[in-house]
Order: C-alpha cells, then structure tokens, then sequence
C-alpha cells in the first residue's frame, strides 16, 4: 500500500489533530485537516502544542510514526524566552531540569542549547503571542531527542524564563527551512537517529 507523507507549518492557534470528537472543540478550535484536503487515514507525528508553531510531519504511515515519536531522533526548535537568559540557566538547561510531567516529577535528559545573539528570521510571529510587552526577551536554539508533553515551555519556565514564542525547525533530517504558515508540501522521510 503506497504511504503518504507530508510536512507542514503548524499555525499558533491550530491544534495537532485532523478534528476532534467533541462539539465544543469543533466550534472554537482550529484543526489540521483545514490546511489540505489529506489522504484518509493520516496523521500528524508527535505533536506541537495550540501556541506553537512550526514543523509537523504527517504520514499515512502508522509505524513510522512510532518510530519516530520512539528512536531518539533529533528535534531542533527556536524559543523566545521572557527576559534575557543568562549562562547559568542556560547551562542547567543542557543538563537537564526537573519538569511537572502528569503530576509527577521529570528530569528532562541532556540536550544542546545555545544563545543566539540574533533574532532568527522567521515568519511574523501571531499577534496572539504576548510577545516583549514589558521586558526585553532573548532566543536560544534547542535540540532534544525526546518530546515529552509541553517540554520545552516547562523547561525554560523551570529556570525562570518562560518561553514566549516557539518554532520547531526540524526533525531528524527534515528542516521547516523557508515555508510559510499553513503551507504543506510533501515529503520523502527517511529518518535515521542523529
């Protein structure tokens, strides 16, 4: 059976699923299957949560997405983060803090970090986001090789600097490189852990 794959520029304000079961959602939210009419049975791989933005890849392919969601592959994102992080935090980051993940206490692994000294170029960002109203805020470039639910956001709230603004860039070796939000173009995915 031929498998369909796709990968999209994830809206702020769109969740990571094609619809959903219950009414209310159906009529406040916003879902996948409003970016392309997709092939039956698709789905979106791991997911991004409603204020976040960026790459999502989507297959007709149910093991691909576990192997994906479960192999340790490389996830890179960009974060703009409330106030100007400092080294330190930065360096606790990269070692792993300690997260709420459903009730209980989680020590996220080790991951890369870095301090950009220049606001990446991205799309506007949705002016949903409340974004440098009162402080300054600074981006960091971090790759994890797990996923876990909201993980970055409680990261960096974890050293006191919330992130504000959140763009996943690449997984594995797909990168988001210069789509636009809603776009969706297909893909070939041949991923190998990094």
């Amino acid at each position: 059976m031929e498998q369909f794959h796709f990968q999209v520029y994830k809206p702020v304000g769109m969740l990571s699923q094609m619809t959903s079961g219950e009414d209310r959602q159906l009529r406040k939210k916003r879902f996948l299957s409003e970016l392309l009419h997709f092939t039956e049975g698709i789905m979106p791989v791991g997911r991004l949560d409603e204020k976040s933005e960026g790459l999502l890849l989507m297959t007709t392919d149910g093991k691909l997405s576990d192997t994906i969601n479960s192999s340790g592959i490389e996830k890179e994102y960009l974060a703009q983060l409330d106030g100007l992080i400092t080294a330190d935090a930065i360096k606790e980051l990269a070692k792993g803090v300690t997260i709420g993940l459903f009730g209980k206490k989680y020590t996220t692994k080790s991951c890369v970090i870095l301090l950009l000294n220049e606001p990446p170029v991205l799309p506007q960002a949705d002016t949903t986001l409340r974004i440098g109203r009162h402080r300054p805020t600074s981006w960091v470039r971090v790759i994890i090789k797990e996923g876990k639910f909201r993980q970055i956001r409680k990261m960096t709230a974890a050293v006191g600097f919330p992130t504000v603004r959140l763009v996943r860039i690449r997984i594995g070796n797909i990168e988001l490189g210069q789509m636009k939000p809603k776009e969706v173009l297909p893909v070939k995915i041949n991923l190998s852990p990094s």
